[in-house]
């Protein structure tokens, strides 16, 4: 239990349904959902929907979309992945000789065809309990009639001021007098509320077909995109089986590859065999082993991980416990690993999370995403839809099982999770932040079982991440100053984390009561609230 003299949040309880998200109004629309009689997807597609229109630097329809959904009395959850493709027309050829060796952030090459949309209809048809149109109403509203800007999404607009102030278009909604919009402006989004109606009324054809599909089109062509209508036309959320590995006696349960939720298996088999190093996670010793965890576990996900349809993923040997063993093997306890061993792996070519159990204990774990901050920063003006920079997930070396290719979908960062035990529901978690999330995902269900730590402490305990695109160790201001020195000591580059580090949310069911805690990362302006 917390120091109630201390800053900080409880878990929060409830008897018969809870909903955890990012921001208040959408968890307020999922619990409105859920007292109407809609079940866990309903309320999830309404929150999600909400935040597109809410937290718009986080998410928008214009993204992607992964989730696992666990109904009640099934042995494994219900996978489905909502990523999108890169247009057929686009290769990693034309882009090297026209003088790219990355996908630049803003650039229309950074927009694979945005799927989301599909993964929320697909999920309402074969799922949902309430029509489309009485789900996606609440987002709506705040589109036509506005939202009050809260002090997390201001932030968030403020640090991307010079992203938005490249398109014209984004800078005329989301600038005032040449500023980002301020803490309780209240912020009105007409056209993307017109293109929301528009999918009410006609569920996938309301954005993939007719004038919402031609304005995201139009846009992109106009800056060199080669996105044409049969991409659009094509663009399909697949059913995928979903992976899992054991930890303290649960099973932890991901989306396959092309998501990095082998990662964070990965993680959790090596974790499982470290030592705590004490009662609290933050100690020197367990933080220089989880760094160093990281660091091979990244190493192995830039080298492998792709969308299997291109490229064969060693999923069973990632998931493998003598892998694990074989990786920790090459950790010291009393110094960092100065370069990286090469993989023994067999060689070959922001975002919003929603957790979600309702009265019947189906359990929804939804993530939705546009990457960074602002996506790509392009903004189509007529049906108001903000596009993602998820083509940066690509790389351009030939023969690389991640490179680019015409319908290839790019690794993928976001990652929902769900945790069983004997095939009975215990957890519906999820972690944001791009990059951090497998690593995330660690480390919050080791603070949870390992520790004991409660479902809202295990979320408030500093952070700290290796970014696996550096030499440096991103550490949260919390950590303190004496274990960053330590860890400078015996070898680690730490900097100061520019931005808090990932965010979370989490829903749990004590089999034993039957009643749900959850809680909601404080990096973020959320809650969880049940009835």
């Amino acid at each position: 239990m917390r120091d109630f003299q201390k800053p900080g949040r409880s878990p929060v309880y409830a008897s018969k349904a809870m909903v955890s998200t990012s921001h208040p109004l959408s968890s307020a629309a999922a619990l409105d959902v859920l007292r109407k009689g809609g079940n866990a997807v309903d309320a999830a597609l309404a929150a999600v929907s909400v935040q597109c229109v809410v937290e718009p630097a986080s998410t928008s329809v214009g993204g992607d979309c992964f989730c696992l959904y666990a109904p009640v009395g099934s042995k494994q959850p219900i996978a489905i992945n909502g990523s999108g493709r890169a247009p057929k027309r686009l290769t990693a050829d034309w882009l090297i000789a026209n003088g790219f060796d990355a996908i630049p952030q803003n650039s229309p090459h950074s927009v694979t065809v945005p799927t989301a949309v599909d993964a929320w209809v697909t999920l309402n048809n074969d799922y949902g309990k309430k029509p489309l149109g009485d789900i996606l109403e609440y987002a709506i509203e705040y589109a036509n009639n506005g939202y009050p800007v809260g002090q997390r999404v201001a932030f968030d607009f403020a640090n991307t001021i010079d992203l938005i102030r490249q398109d014209k278009d984004l800078s005329e909604l989301f600038l005032s007098d040449g500023k980002t919009l301020p803490v309780g402006f209240n912020h009105k989004q007409t056209n993307l509320a017109k293109t929301l109606e528009e999918i009410a009324k006609k569920g996938r054809d309301g954005f993939f077909s007719g004038w919402v599909a031609d304005d995201i089109i139009e846009k992109l062509a106009s800056l060199g995109g080669f996105h044409q209508k049969d991409d659009f036309d094509e663009a399909t959320a697949n059913y995928v089986q979903p992976i899992s590995s054991e930890f303290r006696g649960h099973k932890i349960w991901q989306c396959p590859p092309n998501g990095q939720g082998v990662i964070a298996l990965l993680l959790l088999n090596m974790v499982s065999q470290i030592d705590c190093y004490g009662d609290d996670p933050i100690n020197l010793k367990r933080i220089h082993f989880e760094i160093e965890a990281g660091k091979l576990a990244y190493r192995d996900r830039s080298a492998v991980l792709a969308d299997p349809e291109f490229s064969s993923v060693p999923v069973e040997q990632l998931l493998s416990q003598e892998y694990a063993e074989e990786l920790l093997s090459q950790i010291r306890e009393d110094r960092s690993i100065s370069s990286l061993p090469k993989s023994t792996l067999p060689a070959h070519s922001n975002t919003v999370y929603i957790s979600v159990i309702d009265e019947e204990r189906n359990a929804c774990s939804l993530i939705n995403t546009i990457y960074n901050s602002f996506g790509s920063g392009l903004f189509a003006p007529k049906s108001g839809v903000l596009l993602h920079n998820r083509g940066m997930g690509f790389v351009l070396e030939k023969n690389h099982p991640n490179c680019l290719e015409p319908g290839k979908r790019p690794l993928h960062t976001i990652i929902p999770g769900l945790v069983t035990k004997e095939d009975k529901l215990i957890m519906s978690y999820g972690v944001m932040g791009g990059e951090y999330q497998a690593f995330g995902h660690m480390q919050f269900l080791s603070r949870f079982f390992d520790y004991g730590l409660d479902i809202q402490t295990a979320q408030d305990k500093p952070r700290f991440f290796p970014d696996p695109f550096s030499e440096f160790i991103d550490l949260e201001t919390t950590i303190p100053q004496k274990i960053q020195d330590d860890l400078v000591r015996i070898g680690h580059k730490v900097r100061k984390a520019i931005i808090p580090i990932g965010g979370s949310q989490a829903i749990h069911l004590d089999k034993v009561t039957n009643v749900l805690n959850a809680g909601s990362d404080p990096r973020k302006d959320g809650m969880a609230i049940g009835f």
